[in-house]
C-alpha cells in the first residue's frame, strides 16, 4: 500500500511522502483555519507548509517537479499563503485596521522584487556562462573572474520566497496579540532583506565580474588546441545516466598512445565524469563544435551511437571508430548505425562472428580486435572462495526501451533468484547491483527493483538477529568500526581534492582551475584504492548488500564474488574475465540449447529458468572444484570473446590506434596530392595574350586539362569530399 503510494506520488521514500501529504493537506488546513477564523490553527498549518515544502526542495524530489508543471509551483505556493494570511486578517475584522493595508503594501512589494531579482539572477548566470566546459585545460589567455559566492545564486528562487517569513510571523503575532507594531516590524524586515538582496547581486552585473565573451573563449580553446596538438580522441554524448559509458573508458583514454582528448556535448554529464588526467572539453553548441580546430585529431573514438555523433563524423581528416561500451550479445553490439564509422572494434573474435551473422553491412576487413583493457582490475578466480561461505553477485541488465522479455531477468526471475540465494541450503551472501538505468522507462522494473532491495535488508535484518552470525559480528566489531572510521576520513579527504578551485566556484570558475596535478592525480587513485578496501572490510563478509552508485564499481564487486548470475549483457562478457562460475537467466524461455545456440556468451553459463530452479548448480560448482564441469569451457570462452592474454588488452589497443591514425594521415596526403594536381595552370600575362596568337590559348587549355587526374570524380560530393582536405576544422 505505501509501496504503490509512494510510486504514484513520485517520491523516493516513506519521509517524502509524509512530506508530501503534509503539504497538500496543509493549503485546505490554512484555508480553513482563515474562513473560521483561528489565527493558531492557521499559525500551525503554515508551518507545516512551510517545513514540508523546505524538506520537499532538500530531497529533490520529483513532486516539486510535477507541481510546476501543473501551476502550482514555488511561486504559487507563497503566494498562496500571503493571500490567505489576508483572508485572514479580513475574517478577523481587521480589514479596515492599518495592519491589514500594511500587510496587503507588504507583499505586493514584496511580490513586485522578486521579478528584478528573477531577472538579475539569470543575467549573472547567462553572463557567467561560458560556452564550453573544460577540464585539465589551460585557459589563462582569457580572464575568467571568480564566481559570486553560493550562498547567492544555489536556489536563489526558493531563498527569496522564503524572506516572506519575518512579514509572515510579524504578521501573525500582531493579529493575535492586537500589537500592530510587529506586524509593522516583520513586513519591514522583509522588504529590506529583499532589497538587500537585489543589491547585493548588482555588483556582479559589471563588466569586470563576467565572463569573457563566446568568441574570445573559443579562440583561446583553439590556441590551446594548436599548442596541445590531440591526436586521439573520446567523443561521448548521452542523457544523464550515461557517464559509465564514458567513464569506463578514461584510464584506457589515460594511458592511449599519442595525446589523448575527450569531448563531450552535455553539460551535466561533466560533473558525473570521474576524476582523469586527459583534457576534457565539453561543447554543447554543434557548431562552435564544427568550427574547432581539431585538425591534428587522426583517430576519433565512440563509445555510443547517439545523433550528436554526427557533429564529429562529418569530419574527414580523421578516422571514426565505434568501441562501445560493453561486449555482448545484445542487439545494440551489432546495430547497423556503426556502418558509419571507418573501423569498428571488438574484444575478441566473437564479435567479428557476431556482425558476420547479423549482416547489417559491416565489412569483415573493418572490423579490429583490441580486447578489452577495462578489464585489467579483475582478479582471476583461485578455484576457492574468498570467505568461509560463497558470495554471489546477481546483476541484471536493466529493461531496455522495449518489451522484449529477454531484455532482462529482472522482471520474470529477479526476485525467484535472489529469494532461492538467500534460502539456499548451504549459506550464501547475496550481493545485489541493479543496473544504473534499471526502472527509467518500465515502472514494474522499478518497483521489482524496489521489492528485491527490500528482501535483501530484510534478510539481512534476520541473519544479524542469527546467533551464529552474532558471534562473528562481535568478533568483527572492532574491525568494522575501524574501517568505517577509515571510509569517513578517506571520503573527507576525497571531497576536499575533489574541487581544486574555490569552494563554491561555478562552472566557469572550474574551467579555468581545473588543471590537471600529477600529485593530486595520484593521491586520487590511491585513496580510491584505500576506500574501497575499507569499504568491504566495513561489513561482515556474510552480510548481504545492496550496491547502488558509481561506488564501489561493478569490477569491485566482481573481485569480491565467487559467482555471478546476470543477464545477457556486456557484464557477463566481462565477467568471464574472471574466470569464476556464473548463471544467465533464459527470460524469453528459448529453451538452454537455442537460447546458448543465440548468445555466445551463455555458452559456459549455468542456464536459469525464470523459476530459478537450476541455481543450485551454479552453488555446487562454487562450493566444489569437482562438480565445476564447466571450468574448461569458461576457458575457452574467455579467449574467443575478449581475446588472448598476450599481448595485453591495452597493447593491442595501442597497436590499432597507431595503425588507424597511419591510414588517416595516408588519406589526407592522398587528398592533398590530389588537389595539388588539379590546381589549374597559372593564367598567362594579359599583354602576352593580347598579343599572342590563338595557338597559344590552345597550349594553355591543353595544359590546364592535363592536369586534371582522369581517375577523380567530379561529382559535387568528391569536390566536397577533397576540398575537405586535412585542413583545419573551420
Amino acid at each position: 500500500m505505501i509501496s504503490t503510494a509512494i510510486r504514484l506520488a513520485r517520491v523516493g521514500s516513506r519521509s517524502e511522502l509524509s512530506a508530501a501529504v503534509l503539504m497538500t493537506l496543509g493549503y485546505p488546513c490554512i484555508l480553513i483555519a482563515a474562513l473560521l477564523p483561528d489565527i493558531w490553527f492557521f499559525a500551525a498549518a503554515t508551518a507545516v507548509t512551510y517545513v514540508a515544502d523546505w524538506y520537499l526542495h532538500q530531497r529533490g524530489s520529483y513532486l516539486i517537479n510535477r507541481l510546476g508543471k501543473v501551476r502550482a509551483g514555488l511561486p504559487i505556493r507563497f503566494l498562496l499563503r500571503q493571500l490567505m494570511i489576508i483572508l485572514l486578517l479580513a475574517r478577523l475584522d481587521l480589514a479596515e485596521e492599518p495592519l491589514f493595508y500594511a500587510a496587503v503594501a507588504c507583499f505586493l512589494l514584496f511580490y513586485g522584487l522578486q521579478a528584478p531579482h528573477g531577472a538579475l539572477t539569470t543575467l549573472i548566470r547567462l553572463r557567467r556562462s561560458l560556452p564550453i566546459v573544460t577540464r585539465n585545460v589551460d585557459l589563462h589567455a582569457v580572464r575568467i573572474p571568480d564566481a559570486p559566492p553560493r550562498a547567492l545564486l544555489h536556489r536563489s528562487s526558493e531563498k527569496m520566497l522564503h524572506l516572506d517569513l519575518p512579514a509572515v510571523v510579524g504578521v501573525l503575532i500582531a493579529a493575535g496579540t492586537g500589537e500592530d507594531l510587529a506586524g509593522y516590524i516583520g513586513a519591514g524586515v522583509t522588504l529590506l532583506l529583499a532589497v538587500g538582496y537585489n543589491a547585493l547581486l548588482i555588483p556582479y552585473l559589471r563588466r569586470s565580474r563576467r565572463a569573457p565573451s563566446a568568441p574570445a573563449v573559443l579562440k583561446a580553446l583553439d590556441t590551446w588546441l594548436g599548442e596541445y596538438q590531440p591526436t586521439v580522441v573520446l567523443y561521448f554524448s548521452g542523457s544523464n545516466e550515461s557517464a559509465y559509458q564514458g567513464n569506463m573508458w578514461l584510464d584506457t583514454m589515460a594511458a592511449v598512445e599519442g595525446r589523448p582528448l575527450i569531448v563531450m556535448r552535455e553539460r551535466n554529464l561533466v560533473a558525473q565524469l570521474a576524476d582523469t588526467s586527459v583534457p576534457v572539453v565539453c561543447v554543447p553548441a554543434g557548431t562552435h563544435l564544427m568550427n574547432l580546430d581539431l585538425s591534428t585529431v587522426r583517430v576519433c573514438l565512440y563509445p555510443a551511437n547517439v545523433g550528436k555523433n554526427i557533429h564529429m563524423l562529418r569530419v574527414p581528416t580523421m578516422k571514426h571508430v565505434f568501441i562501445g561500451h560493453g561486449d555482448s550479445d545484445k542487439l545494440a553490439s551489432v546495430n547497423p548505425y556503426s556502418k558509419v564509422y571507418d573501423e569498428v572494434w571488438t574484444a575478441g573474435r566473437a564479435g567479428r562472428d557476431r556482425y558476420a551473422l547479423a549482416d547489417v553491412g559491416i565489412r569483415d576487413e573493418d572490423i579490429v580486435e583490441v580486447g578489452r583493457p577495462q578489464l585489467a582490475p579483475i582478479q582471476s578466480w583461485t578455484g576457492t572462495t574468498r570467505n568461509p561461505i560463497p558470495t554471489v553477485l546477481y546483476a541484471p541488465t536493466w529493461e531496455g526501451w522495449d518489451d522484449n522479455p529477454g531484455n532482462t531477468s529482472l522482471l520474470l526471475a529477479g526476485e525467484n533468484i535472489v529469494r532461492r540465494l538467500l534460502k539456499a541450503d548451504s549459506p550464501v551472501r547475496v550481493i545485489y547491483k541493479p543496473h544504473p538505468f534499471t526502472g527509467i522507462r518500465s515502472a514494474k522494473a522499478k518497483a521489482v527493483n524496489a521489492r528485491i532491495k527490500a528482501m535483501v535488508a530484510k534478510a539481512a535484518q534476520d541473519r544479524a538477529a542469527d546467533p551464529r552470525w552474532v558471534k562473528e559480528a562481535s568478533a568483527a566489531g572492532a574491525a568494522q568500526s575501524a574501517a568505517k572510521a577509515e571510509l569517513a576520513r578517506i571520503e573527507a579527504r576525497l571531497a576536499e581534492l575533489a574541487k581544486p578551485g574555490r569552494a563554491g566556484g561555478d562552472e566557469s570558475e572550474e574551467s579555468r582551475v581545473a588543471l590537471a596535478d600529477p600529485a593530486r592525480q595520484a593521491e586520487i587513485a590511491t585513496l580510491r584504492a584505500e576506500w574501497n578496501d575499507a569499504y568491504w572490510r566495513s561489513f561482515g563478509w556474510w552480510e548481504h548488500r545492496t550496491v547502488t552508485g558509481s561506488q564501489p564499481k561493478l569490477y569491485d564487486c566482481f573481485n569480491q564474488s565467487d559467482a555471478m548470475v546476470s543477464d545477457i549483457s556486456s557484464v557477463v562478457s566481462d565477467f568471464i574475465a574472471s574466470g569464476k562460475p556464473y548463471a544467465v537467466t533464459d527470460s524469453a524461455e528459448l529453451g538452454a540449447d537455442e537460447f546458448k545456440r543465440q548468445n555466445t556468451a551463455v555458452r559456459a553459463a549455468v542456464i536459469l529458468s525464470n523459476s530459478a530452479a537450476e541455481i543450485d548448480e551454479l552453488l555446487r560448482a562454487v562450493a566444489d572444484p569437482a562438480a565445476d564441469t564447466l571450468a574448461e569451457a569458461r576457458h575457452e570462452l574467455k579467449s574467443y570473446l575478449l581475446g588472448p592474454d598476450e599481448p595485453t588488452s591495452m597493447e593491442q589497443f595501442n597497436a590499432a590506434v597507431l595503425a588507424l591514425a597511419a591510414k588517416a594521415e595516408a588519406r589526407n596526403a592522398g587528398v592533398a596530392q590530389r588537389v595539388g594536381e588539379q590546381a589549374p595552370a597559372p593564367l598567362p600575362d594579359p599583354e602576352s595574350a593580347s598579343s599572342g596568337a590563338g595557338d597559344g590559348e590552345a597550349e594553355i587549355v591543353a595544359e590546364a586539362e592535363a592536369a586534371v587526374d582522369p581517375d577523380v570524380p567530379t561529382t559535387p560530393e568528391a569536390d566536397a569530399e577533397i576540398g575537405a582536405g586535412p585542413s583545419p576544422i573551420r
